[in-house]
Parts: C-alpha cells; sequence; structure tokens
C-alpha cells in the first residue's frame, strides 16, 4: 500500500471509537496496537484478571465487559455510552481456542456473543460495522483430492467443537435483520507474542522436526500483523454483512514450512520424524483427559487431532483481494523470520 493510502487511511480512522475484545491475547493486542497507529480512540477489552503485558500504551482505555451476564452487560455498555458515546467499530476476538469441558466452547464463542450482540441491539448502540474473529475451522474439511483452495462458496461442515461453536455465532449475526456484521475466518495465524506456533519453532530448534500423517497436506497462514491490516481495510471501506477466508494467499506443504523455520533458526541439522494418524489420535485423546484431571485446559485434543487431519488447508483470498485490494506484506518467509527474531529478542528462543 502506498504512502498516500496510508495517509487517507489514517485521516478515515482518526478520532473513531474502537473497542477490541480479547484485547490481552496475542490477535487481540496486535489489532489494538494497529488501531493506534490509526488514531482511534482505541478501547481494550480484558478481563481484570487479564494480562496487560501487551497493552502498554497510555492511550488504552480499558473496559472489562461480564458476557455471562446480560443485564449487567447492559447496565455497563449503556453507562459507558451515555459518558463516551457509542463505539463506531467493535473488532469481536474475545473467545476461547482450547477449554476444560467442551460445552465451555458454545457458552463462550456463541453464547457470550449472543449476549453481547443483543445487548447492543437492545440498547441502539450499534456499531458501523462488528467485526466477528471467527476461524477457518468453522468451515471445516475441504476437498482433499483436488486440493480445491477453501472459500467463500464452500459449504461450512466443521469437524471440531471449536469450529461448531464459531459457525453457531457466525449464523446467529446473519440471522439478524440489518446487523452490520462482518466476519472474517483467518488460517493459522501467527507471529510476534504467539506461543502455539512457538511451540513447534522451539521442537525444530532443538532438533525435532515433526509432522502428523503421509498423505499431501497443504498448509495455509496469515502474520497477525496482516490480519490486523486486512481488518482496518475493511472497516474504512465500510464493508459489511459479509465474510472472508484471511490468509496470505500461499500454500505450503509441511516440509516447507518446516524447512522456512528450520532456516529462520539456523539450524542445519534435524531429526525428521513423521507420525501416523492412528498414534495422534489416542495420544491426542490421552492428553485431553489428563488435563481434566490436572484441571488445566490442553491444545493437544480431540480438536486438535482432527485439524492436524485435515489435508487441505489452502485459502481462496480472491474475494477479499477484490473488494479492498489485501495484499499482505510479509509472505512466510519474511514473517518466520519477523517471528522469531521476536522470539530470541524477548528470551523465549535461544
Amino acid at each position: 500500500m502506498g504512502t498516500n493510502s496510508e495517509e487517507q487511511g489514517h485521516s478515515q480512522m482518526e478520532g473513531k471509537r474502537i473497542l477490541i475484545t480479547g484485547a490481552s491475547g496475542f490477535i487481540g493486542s496486535t489489532i489494538v496496537d494497529k488501531a493506534i497507529e490509526k488514531g482511534c480512540e482505541t478501547w481494550a477489552g480484558i478481563r481484570a484478571s487479564s494480562s496487560r503485558q501487551y497493552l502498554q500504551d497510555e492511550r488504552i482505555h480499558f473496559i472489562d465487559l461480564p458476557y455471562h451476564d446480560k443485564a449487567k452487560l447492559k447496565e455497563q455498555l449503556e453507562e459507558i455510552t451515555r459518558k463516551q458515546g457509542r463505539f463506531d467499530y467493535i473488532v469481536h476476538v474475545a473467545g476461547v481456542t482450547k477449554a476444560l469441558r467442551k460445552t465451555d466452547f458454545d457458552r463462550v464463542n456463541f453464547e457470550y456473543t449472543r449476549n453481547f450482540v443483543d445487548a447492543l441491539i437492545e440498547l441502539e448502540i450499534l456499531p458501523d460495522t462488528f467485526v466477528l474473529m471467527s476461524s477457518l475451522s468453522a468451515l471445516g474439511v475441504g476437498d482433499e483430492t483436488g486440493y480445491t483452495p477453501i472459500g467463500a462458496s464452500h459449504v461450512p461442515n466443521p469437524n471440531t467443537v471449536y469450529g461448531r461453536s464459531k459457525l453457531k455465532a457466525e449464523e446467529y449475526l446473519k440471522g439478524l435483520a440489518d446487523f452490520p456484521y462482518l466476519i472474517l475466518r483467518p488460517t493459522g495465524v501467527y507471529g510476534p507474542r504467539d506461543s502455539d506456533y512457538f511451540i513447534l519453532m522451539k521442537a525444530v530448534q532443538n532438533g525435532l522436526n515433526a509432522s502428523v500423517g503421509y498423505r499431501k497436506q497443504l498448509l495455509s497462514f496469515i502474520y497477525s500483523e496482516d490480519l490486523a491490516d486486512a481488518i482496518f481495510l475493511l472497516l474504512e471501506k465500510g464493508v459489511t454483512r459479509d465474510e472472508f477466508v484471511v490468509s496470505d494467499g500461499d500454500c505450503y506443504t509441511d516440509a516447507e514450512f518446516n524447512a522456512i523455520v528450520q532456516e529462520a533458526l539456523q539450524r542445519k541439522r534435524v531429526l525428521r520424524l513423521k507420525i501416523p494418524l492412528f498414534l495422534v489420535r489416542p495420544a491426542a485423546y490421552l492428553s485431553e483427559k489428563i488435563s481434566v484431571l490436572l484441571g488445566k485446559a490442553t491444545a493437544f485434543n480431540s480438536d486438535k487431532y482432527h485439524i492436524m487431519k485435515q489435508r487441505n488447508w489452502a485459502c481462496d483470498i480472491s474475494p477479499l483481494q477484490e473488494a479492498v485490494g489485501f495484499e499482505p506484506k510479509y509472505r512466510l518467509k519474511e514473517g518466520v523470520a519477523q517471528t522469531v527474531a521476536w522470539y530470541k529478542e524477548k528470551g523465549w528462543l535461544r
């Protein structure tokens, strides 16, 4: 994007009031950074107990929204609106990707979203755009024969509890008359502050390059800053009542991805392991049961098995490109290099 577009984008967003929920997380905090950069009056929705490690800018306003209690939620939103005015934009990132109980996915990702949206409607304080951060998992398994990229025409058929909860939230918003929703379904998001891909990169640094399954697998990615850019391009353009798959437009085999990580880490030799899916499934199930006993949610669970089993994560981002001219600043090689540099700077990696 050229200088003129950046200046125009900044002037469009200058002074706009934006609320980013789930702001303490890796994706949410990156969007907060971008909102401040754009000159927005930026509100971070976080729990009182959440870390503010990545929310240190003194211009950030904080709010703790009780999604579980719609009556209290309405009271709080009404008070904020009376004092500050309504939010021009809301980016709803808050949710769970792992949980102790499978019912938690529906409760947090669907029911809390419904409470939030209903409160906004009943108070008549709708934003210009309500962005729901969904997931490619809401669409489920794609074409695993011809490997056609997953796109807007894909009929949703999620095969994970997480994906089904996200789809329920999507369908609720789409069923509301005149509600200004914007649904984004990013593929695997990586970048500074992320702890999920960090585990994989740490394994490579320690000399282990592991992949799952023997059939061809295509992976796709989006750098966190590019995801934030896509959101603001859509907000600036005023796009509503639409949905987009978000990736950097490329796809990679697991071997190509691991080679890029290996190069960024300057690791010349690694032990390459191919783990059969029939071993991954019971291991994921066992990990899930142990997490329940320990009372701590784990990312390696039965949902994760279905994600690892899925062979085609290629994405068609042409609708997003046509709508707002989206072009990622970071391809995987550059993005992984930036991410590894951040991990090293922060002492996460040696």
